[in-house]
């Protein structure tokens, strides 16, 4: 179909999916050797494996609803759904069972509005949030972690503990801000430059 947005057209994947066209293949490869695209039984479906990763990519970058960024793609509302209710699941971040000896992580909390009112409270930034721990690889800026998400209440070191992130870290060599100021934490502090 002409004038949809398709990942054999490169130039469509950086907007969409914020990842380089290199990026996007590898994680392509990554999902084609985890079974992505494994034939499933009932209807096929009308966009190739790149094509509905993109899709999901999409979804989760923009503030697009189903009804505008399907015909982008050429698929109905309920297919573009069907279609993020499928992949997106495959795309989630799994979690690291070790890391390699000379790893270095960082580790931040984020607060991520919500209404869901279940688990949000009140927080420093007078909204309902939930309190995320977010672990990155230093080397490669990557996320390797991302903890159980928390009553945004919470103060970051308590979360650290309670979110499961610590647990995943394990041994590694992982550095934090003031907030975390209990061990294993190795705290890195901002020096005031000269004026």
């Amino acid at each position: 179909m002409a004038g949809v947005i398709t990942a054999s057209e490169p130039s469509w994947i950086a907007p969409f999916s914020g990842l380089s066209a290199r990026d996007f293949r590898k994680l392509m490869t990554v999902l084609r050797r985890e079974g992505a695209d494994r034939v499933r039984p009932g209807r096929p479906w009308s966009l190739s494996l790149e094509d509905r990763v993109l899709l999901v990519a999409a979804y989760w970058r923009t503030n697009l609803t189903l009804r505008q960024l399907a015909p982008l793609f050429g698929v109905s509302k309920s297919a573009a759904d069907r279609i993020i209710d499928h992949v997106g699941p495959l795309l989630a971040l799994k979690p690291r069972r070790r890391f390699r000896k000379d790893t270095v992580l960082i580790v931040d909390g984020t607060l991520v509005p919500t209404r869901d009112h279940t688990i949000a409270e009140p927080s420093k930034n007078y909204r309902y949030s939930t309190n995320h721990q977010v672990v990155i690889d230093a080397h490669s800026r990557r996320v390797v972690i991302v903890g159980r998400p928390l009553p945004g209440n919470r103060n970051d070191c308590k979360a650290w503990e309670e979110s499961g992130a610590k647990a995943a870290v394990g041994n590694a060599t992982t550095i934090a801000d003031g907030s975390y100021l209990r061990p294993p934490l190795r705290v890195r502090r901002q020096r005031k430059r000269p004026q």
